[in-house]
């Protein structure tokens, strides 16, 4: 999905520390992709305070949306560098083209992983089909070192699997406890998972204690009680509840997304007692590399920006060079997406 935001903010992002002990609560904001009859979006990553969970640098939720009544998704073609694109439906379908030739349909149950690395572009379009759309856009930063890779595209089916009350479909990455591991290239340590819970449910979620999280909750509200590592704890007796000694409940409400630091072995996820709930979990190594986020591209300086964007605008939009760094994209009834002009003076890293 394009970041369509006609004036789109440049974003340099620092490396951020992970000391917090408590489950930090994210609120989303609404930004509308496309016209008049635009599809709006909850995006909650990136916000002030935090770029970045492990490596996932972008969270737009939107939905259920009626398709008669938003008009759907259209994106028109448009570029990406330097990140991995992760499209995960909960209802509808959705039509993927990219310039490396791949064609291939987003639904439910499956992830469509693109790796954009030196330059790629595509487009997505609601199917005619589609009358409720429903899912989460995420990207993912790439470490410096596979920045530059070839662009490619994956497709793969996920396996629900039972943890406690709740069925677990693993979508990028691993899940300590889990065997589901998808088939999808991932450069550097992480996981995103769908949870689902049945009304007044509950499962323990093991976590990677070297990881961050963030939990979105699409259905909910829910409960989560986060477990610190044994370490942290060594006095407690061997038999107890590790949530018992070091835990740490919040509610996260719908549309929220909860942020837990590092140092945690598992979280407790509990449904209401009068509808189900669905949880989205992202984690990762904290990404320790300084990017820059602007439109649809993520670098490291403002001249590197500067010119994906005009690599985009003059090979692309002026000429439509299908051998220039982002190539052209077949299968799209309509023109390229322009990019928007850049900033007139460079942002200073937050701290």
């Amino acid at each position: 999905m394009s970041n369509l935001e006609r004036d789109p903010v440049e974003l340099v992002c620092p490396p951020e520390p992970s000391g917090a002990a408590l489950i930090a609560v994210l609120q989303p904001r609404e930004v509308p992709l496309g016209g008049p009859r635009a599809m709006n979006v909850r995006r909650t990553l990136p916000q002030r305070g935090r770029t970045t969970i492990g490596a996932w640098c972008f969270v737009d939720h939107y939905g259920p949306d009626e398709v008669a009544t938003s008009g759907g998704m259209v994106v028109p073609p448009h570029p990406h560098t330097g990140l991995q694109t992760v499209s995960w439906l909960f209802e509808g379908e959705i039509e993927h083209h990219d310039s490396t030739g791949s064609a291939e349909f987003v639904r439910p149950g499956a992830v469509n992983l693109m790796t954009a690395g030196r330059g790629i572009a595509h487009s997505e379009v609601s199917t005619p089909d589609t009358s409720r759309l429903h899912g989460v856009q995420l990207w993912v930063a790439l470490p410096d070192a596979a920045r530059t890779v070839a662009p490619f595209f994956e497709h793969a089916e996920t396996e629900p699997v039972e943890v406690d009350d709740a069925v677990v479909r693993v979508f990028a990455g691993s899940l300590p406890g889990i065997d589901a591991e998808t088939s999808v290239t991932v450069f550097s340590p992480l996981v995103g998972a769908q949870i689902e819970l049945p009304a007044g449910g509950e499962a323990w979620i093991e976590l990677d204690p070297a990881f961050e999280h963030g939990l979105l909750v699409d259905r909910g509200p829910v409960t989560a009680t986060i477990a610190a590592l044994e370490s942290e704890h060594d006095d407690a007796s061997p038999d107890a509840d590790p949530l018992a000694v070091a835990g740490h409940t919040s509610h996260l409400a719908q549309h929220e997304l909860g942020y837990v630091a590092v140092g945690h072995e598992g979280v407790r996820i509990r449904a209401g007692g009068h509808e189900s709930a669905r949880v989205v979990l992202i984690g990762g190594v904290p990404f320790g590399e300084e990017i820059v986020m602007w439109w649809n591209f993520i670098g490291r300086t403002h001249d590197e920006i500067a010119e994906f964007r005009r690599a985009w605008q003059s090979d692309v939009i002026a000429r439509g060079d299908a051998d220039g760094r982002f190539g052209t994209v077949d299968g799209f009834d309509g023109d390229a997406l322009p990019a928007p002009e850049l900033p007139t003076v460079r942002l200073k890293p937050r701290a």
